[in-house]
């Protein structure tokens, strides 16, 4: 009877610790798992913050690219917005250089009497954002389709090099003429 009571016992105590150890590894699991939940969380937050923070800066550069050439700003636009190495795929389907839309701007075949953008989508490759969306204009003076809407499509690349953004290449694609 004693050795059944005395086995009894020991097994009781042998439970209790086992209880309590399983105890100890759940509490250090979950403490492990909110660590890493929260570094996970931390890394996140400063990647979503770190591509907020320059999408706003493409959105500003955006906005005032689209008002320099509404106002025909060659200095904003040449000595500060686009690269001098900027190509442009244009929407007479040629492909352009910087200097031949400067040419343009100065002849007057960038005037528009309104110029409207909306963005799309913005992403983000290492150096490099590439902006997508529709363009709403209306040509006015000596050029093609003055006086009537001319929605497009567009694609401006912009590389950040030496702290500043500059558009290195733009394409845009008229989608139908009112």
């Amino acid at each position: 009877m004693l050795c059944a009571t005395l086995n009894r016992h020991a097994l009781h105590r042998i439970k209790h610790n086992f209880n309590h150890h399983d105890k100890l590894i759940t509490m250090t699991m979950k403490v492990y798992i909110r660590t890493i939940l929260l570094f996970i969380t931390v890394l996140t937050n400063d990647v979503a913050f770190s591509q907020d923070s320059r999408e706003a800066i493409i959105r500003q550069l955006e906005q005032k690219e689209r008002e320099a050439v509404l106002r025909s700003d060659s200095t904003t636009l040449f000595d500060t917005l686009w690269a001098t190495t900027m190509v442009v795929n244009t929407p007479a389907n040629r492909v352009g250089t910087l200097e031949g839309t400067k040419l343009q701007l100065r002849t007057g075949k960038l005037h528009y009497l309104s110029f409207e953008r909306s963005i799309e989508k913005i992403t983000f490759n290492d150096n490099l954002a590439i902006v997508m969306g529709e363009e709403k204009l209306r040509p006015q003076g000596d050029q093609d389709n003055a006086g009537k809407l001319v929605p497009r499509r567009f694609t401006n690349i912009w590389k950040y090099k030496k702290k500043r953004w500059q558009i290195i290449a733009r394409h845009a694609t008229i989608i139908k003429i009112e």
